[in-house]
């Protein structure tokens, strides 16, 4: 198995064996900020937030090719994200515009809002079965 995360002050994602070794940089062109990660081993996905310039959901192959932006309107502070692998589905929290969001994680498309709150500041959110988990501060 392995690990990817972020490295927002270097601004790259990175994977490694979950023991460590076998550490590289798999994306570090073109992020700004990146914050959050989920992973669709099925698939093949990688799925990212970033905060950067231009907020975005983002999507690669599990190698970091095929980088392609989802969703980059309509948000400011996009956090966490999750996968709904049921419904293929990403899940995301935005804590400045107090949302969860959804939309079809090979499309992109049909946008929803699943939850709208006020001064929320959402850190996190995770899906499981008909459920929604977030987190805020």
């Amino acid at each position: 198995g392995n690990i990817y995360w972020t490295d927002h002050g270097f601004n790259l994602i990175e994977v490694a064996r979950l023991n460590g070794s076998f550490r590289y940089v798999i994306i570090s062109q073109g992020l700004d900020q990146p914050r959050s990660i989920a992973v669709h081993p099925e698939k093949g996905y990688l799925f990212w937030t970033e905060w950067g310039q231009t907020p975005c959901i983002g999507r690669a192959h599990l190698d970091g090719s095929e980088k392609v932006v989802l969703v980059s309107l309509g948000i400011a502070w996009p956090n966490g994200i999750s996968i709904d692998y049921e419904e293929n589905k990403l899940y995301w929290c935005d804590a400045r515009t107090d949302k969860i969001e959804r939309i079809d994680l090979e499309s992109g498309g049909t946008r929803e809002i699943v939850l709208s709150g006020s001064n929320v500041d959402m850190f996190s959110v995770a899906v499981f079965g008909a459920y929604i988990y977030w987190s805020d501060r």
